[in-house]
This record gives C-alpha cells, structure tokens and sequence, in this order.
C-alpha cells in the first residue's frame, strides 16, 4: 500500500480524498495555485506545494509542475478527483515515465473513452446501445448543418473532448444550430484544447441515467447500480439519487451488463461511470463513459456501504477488488445536492465572493461534502461548488424529507447561492412524485428562478412566527432600557405582518411553550426556538417541525423557507394603518446600462454604437468560472456606449455598455 498520496485538485474533493487517506494512515500532498494559499484542503493535508498562479493552465492544469511536487515529495501515487487532469492520458503517461502511480484507469482507456466518437464505436462494438447521430467531428457549421438534416431536429451538439456539460447545446433549428456551433466549439477549446464537435439526435424529456462500475486488474468488474442525475441545469448536474425512482429490476440489470461489457472491452481498470439517456419506454442509449470518480459517488457510498476512494486505491495498488456482482446489495436511498455560487434568478450566473457566515447543516442521514468554512473567498478561477449535501433514508420519502429540511437549515451569507432554489425542487410535486427528465428544471422553473409558492397554512405559520420574533424583540428592548421605578412597560401584543404583499392581523395572548398566536381570529399553538440575532429558527407548530432563516431588514424580517424568500413587516395596528396611507412606490427604471453580473474575461461583443437591439439579442458573451455566459438585452433599445473588447477582464457589475 502507498504510504504517501498527492492530490492534483482542490476544493471539495480534495478534500474528501484526504479523509479516506487519513483513516487508513496514507499521509497526503496537496496542491495548491496561489488564490488557494488559505483553502481547507491545504490545511488539511500533511504537505502542501504551491504550484503556481490561479489560472488553472498555470496550475493544477501544468503537468510538469504536479510532476515536480511529486518528486519534491517523495508522493509515490497521484489521486486527481474529477476536473482538471484526471482525463487526461498525457498526464497519466507523464506520472507512469516517472514511476509514480496514477490511481484511476490506464492510459489508453481514458483516451479511447474521452474522445466521445471513438467511446460510441467501441461502445456500439461492445453490444452498447447508442444514440444516432455523426460518426466523424465536423469541422464547419456548413456540414453540421447538412448532417442536423439527416439526424431530424432537435440535436445535441456536443464536444469530442467534453465533459461536465462544456461544449454542449440543444439546437432545435437551424438558427439555434447557427449560434450554439460557435459557442460550444469557443467553450469545447477553452475547456478541453480540443474544439471538435459531432451532432447526436437529441432525445426529447429523457432520463439521465448512470451507472457505477468497479475493475481491478485481476479480472473482475462489477457494477453498483444506478444513480439517476436528471436534474440538470444548463447541461450540469444539479440533484442526483440512487437508486433511479425509474428503472425497474430487468432495465438495472440489462444496463449494468452493458456497462460492465464496456469497460471489459477497453481494459478498465480503477472507478468509472458509463452513463446513458433513458427514454420514457426505458430504451436507454450510450452517452459517454466518465473515467474517473464522479461529483455524485457519494450516493452510491451511501447506498452500498463502500467508500469508492478507497477501491480505487486498492486497485491502483494492485489489490483484488474482494467483491462479487451478486455481493453488491443496495440499501435505502440517497439523494445529493449540489451547493452552488450562482444566482438562479439570473439565469444561474455563477457568483463569487467571501463567505461572511456559513454552517453545514447536521442531523440523522446526513453527509456534507465541502472544501469550505466561514470566512472563504469562493475565487472566479474554478467551478463555483461551494460544497454537496446528502442525505440518505430507509426509503425514497425519508431521504428527500432529510435533504428538504437540511437545506432550509444551510445557512450561506456572502456570494449568491442556489440554496433556496435547491429546496424548491426537492418540495416540488413532480420531483416527490419522481416524475423527472432533463428538462425538467426550464419545465417547472423557467430560465430564472422566482421563488417557490407557499402553501396557504405555511404562510400564516410564518406570518404568526415574524409576529412572535417581534414581540420576543419588543420584550427585550424594554428588559435592557432604562425604567422609572414603579413603572412596569408591557410589550405591544396587537400586530399587523404584510409577508409578501399579504396582510396577516395577529395577536399575541401568551408567550409560553407553546406560544398562544391567534392570526385572523383563529387560535395558533407555536413553540418557537429563535433567540434575537441568530439566523435560524425552529417551528414546532401543531402539525408538524420546521426550519426557516431570519435576517433582520426594516421593521421585520426575510424569511427563507422552503424554496421561498419571503420579507415579513411586522407593525403595531396603529403604524400599520398608518403605512397603508402611505403612497405606493413607483417600481424603479430599467438601467441604461448592461453589467457584468461577475468577474470574469470578455469573449466576444456583438454589438457597436448605434446599433439597435431587440429584448433577448445577444450582446456580449463573457468567460466565467470555466463557463461561456452569453448577456442579452432585457428590453428594446440602442447601443450607446461599448466600454469594452474582447479578452478584456471585468468586475462584477463593471458597466459593459450604455444605450441611449
């Protein structure tokens, strides 16, 4: 067994490889570019080198200088999580010429398997079902739109080199053809340095569906079942489970097999993930096959009781693997959330900046993957995963019950984050109904996300609880101020709450365990755990217990609670009768100005002063945290003003261009 590993990556899976390290006494090397000289995975590893400056062709992309921290040293392997080098077949070439280990597959499958037209002809000579679609790259968008003819709209377009939904887009015409070529070849070149394309039919509301698999190098492979990673956003993943609420005995068992012929037809060797699109008939097709951990194996772990981290050392060390295919039993559920630095209601731009507070939520069934704590910068360089949160149960209910309450309790202040959003699709009917396809976030959501609905008895709760904080504050502020003897002050007990535009009449006739509310003339039973200052509050009400968080704005409070962020005004009846004379604000103008919603480098401008522009045009595309972002105008207009060029760096809301 290896007595030192270095880790070529960062964040929240260096992590993870750390932990599994640690307990079996392997010491580690982290890596680390010079905007991570304070991350968690440096601190947390026995060793660290810095490898150079934050852009990751400077660092964790720069083959040599990985090399060089290994010699420097002494790490006799090299584990590369997911990302960066760990599809990379140069990189494993160069750690073999060095005699130092590469834990994950051999040189040649991770080559055959990245090039996506080689994988779907080995795949289809495996006896692998595959997508139609072109059997060489296209190199002009001429010929791709000949070949988008012959497969039938809609297509995927996607890059030879891909993965982690870079280089991809769906064309439904030939003008979305047009426009998405040129988009994923410039992301397929700045991701992979390989901006090959090839066209696939597109398969309308499938499934994502993979499957996990095992190779050692004395001949057996096996398969852990499926995870099911439908819930994607922009091509990335968002929520994962296994099992799939979808596939029944014989689909598993035809698609493992498949998958384990896959990976014996290429000489696999190490963790890999072959995955597929599953129609609504369960015919399934071959994707691609991922040659390395998976962001979401930690559903898989739950599930089967292994830690894939420490098979794939095992096996890099030429151990057997010890397990049989009629072994592997599956037990309960887990489903995983992917905590982002984006803002869902943009269009899920990814955002940037310090964690002012952060606390991972606890709990039965609980597991929190993250490379994080209070007070980190989340950087522009990288992906913007803040962290993953999982949570397992003995069925489908209890473990999405576990994830839906754990992520009202995930508190995040700083950069923007899809928590709320999260939570909105875990309450959703058609998620807890396991009614899911790729489309299923632009379906229910839209292209931005405005806050989930509700339920009518909730908001009274809430509404009930703002009245009860504000009394609790009420309180306190007369305990602490100066009184004149043989004057006993009262607090106010008659409140009006406006949560969101709806008008709540509330009073408070005892404040005990629990608190007696009546909201409308209706008697409310409330115990409220929520002390003045804190960020998240507990509800024992008489149906249920729930979580929500506070922040202070005002004369109330924001609450957030169940995918809604909700402002709550708490008034006495006399101040609210008063604000309801009060005029109504006129909604404030549309900008003239079109922002950069984060930092980031321009790519292209599409548009020159005087040019007119319709809602929707594009106007300038901008590279951000490994991400082509495309702005658009939100309303008619003339350009103005262009204050910027390609491959100029912007700030987040540095002003791109004016219009007149």
């Amino acid at each position: 067994m290896f007595g030192k590993i270095l880790i070529a990556n960062r964040g929240e899976i260096a992590c993870r490889i750390i932990r599994t390290c640690r307990a079996h006494g392997i010491r580690t090397v982290a890596v680390y570019a010079e905007a991570d000289r304070a991350a968690r995975h440096v601190a947390l590893a026995d060793e660290a080198v810095c490898i150079g400056p934050p852009p990751a062709r400077e660092s964790y992309l720069a083959i040599d200088r990985i090399l060089a921290a290994c010699r420097s040293t002494g790490a006799e392997a090299v584990h590369p999580g997911y990302g960066f080098l760990s599809e990379n077949p140069e990189f494993v070439e160069a750690l073999e010429a060095a005699g130092i280990v590469f834990i994950g597959p051999p040189a040649a499958a991770v080559r055959a398997m990245g090039d996506k037209l080689v994988s779907k002809r080995i795949a289809r000579e495996a006896g692998v079902s595959t997508v139609p679609g072109v059997e060489e790259p296209l190199e002009e968008l001429e010929a791709a739109l000949l070949a988008a003819e012959t497969i039938g709209y809609p297509v995927m377009i996607k890059a030879a080199a891909g993965g982690g939904g870079k280089g991809m887009r769906v064309a439904r015409d030939a003008a979305e053809l047009r426009e998405g070529f040129a988009r994923a070849r410039s992301e397929a070149e700045s991701a992979f340095g390989d901006g090959r394309l090839f066209l696939e039919r597109f398969i309308d509301r499938p499934r994502h569906i993979e499957i996990q698999i095992l190779a050692d190098s004395h001949g057996t492979v096996v398969h852990l079942g499926e995870r099911e990673c439908s819930i994607q956003r922009r091509h990335q993943k968002v929520i994962e489970e296994a099992p799939s609420p979808f596939l029944d005995a014989k689909t598993r068992a035809a698609m493992g097999e498949q998958a384990v012929a896959l990976a014996r037809a290429v000489g696999y060797r190490s963790a890999g993930t072959v995955e597929f699109i599953v129609d609504s008939e369960r015919n399934f097709y071959f994707l691609e096959m991922n040659t390395r951990l998976q962001v979401e194996h930690p559903v898989t772990e739950l599930v089967t009781g292994r830690d894939l981290v420490w098979d794939m050392i095992r096996i890099a060390a030429g151990e057997p693997l010890g397990l049989r295919q009629e072994e592997v039993r599956l037990c309960g559920w887990a489903v995983e959330a992917r905590i982002y630095a984006e803002d869902p209601a943009r269009g899920f731009l990814p955002a940037s900046g310090r964690l002012v507070r952060y606390r991972e939520p606890e709990g039965e069934g609980l597991r929190v993957d993250s490379g994080v704590v209070e007070g980190d910068e989340i950087p522009i360089h990288y992906d913007p995963m803040i962290a993953k949160l999982i949570a397992h149960g003995r069925d489908r209910g209890e473990a999405v019950a576990r994830l839906a309450d754990a992520l009202d309790r995930y508190v995040i202040r700083g950069p923007g984050h899809n928590v709320s959003f999260l939570r909105a699709v875990v309450g959703h009917p058609r998620f807890k109904a396991g009614d899911l396809a790729t489309d299923f976030i632009p379906a229910v959501f839209g292209e931005r996300f405005q806050g989930a609905e509700l339920a009518p008895r909730r908001r009274l709760e809430l509404a009930a609880c703002a009245a009860l904080m504000r009394y609790r504050l009420a309180r306190r502020e007369l305990a602490i101020s100066g009184r004149i003897p043989g004057l006993k002050l009262e607090p106010e007990r008659e409140w009006v709450v406006d949560l969101a535009g709806e008008r709540f009449p509330i009073v408070i006739r005892e404040d005990g365990e629990p608190a007696a509310v009546e909201v409308e003339g209706a008697a409310l039973a409330i115990s409220l755990a929520w002390r003045p200052g804190s960020l998240l509050a507990s509800v024992r009400s008489e149906r249920e217990v729930f979580h929500f968080q506070v922040d202070p704005v005002p004369e109330g409070f924001l609450l957030r609670h169940g995918g809604a962020e909700l402002e709550a005004l708490v008034r006495s009846r006399r101040a609210a009768a008063f604000a309801a004379r009060m005029p109504a604000r006129e909604p404030p103008r549309r900008s003239r100005h079109l922002t950069a919603p984060m930092p980031g480098v321009v790519l292209q401008v599409t548009v020159a002063p005087g040019d007119p522009v319709k809602a929707g045009q594009p106007l300038v595309v901008l590279e951000a945290m490994k991400m082509e972002n495309v702005l658009r105008a939100e309303q008619d207009g003339v350009v103005e003003e262009v204050r910027v060029a390609p491959r100029t760096t912007v700030n987040a809301d540095q002003v791109l261009i004016t219009f007149a």
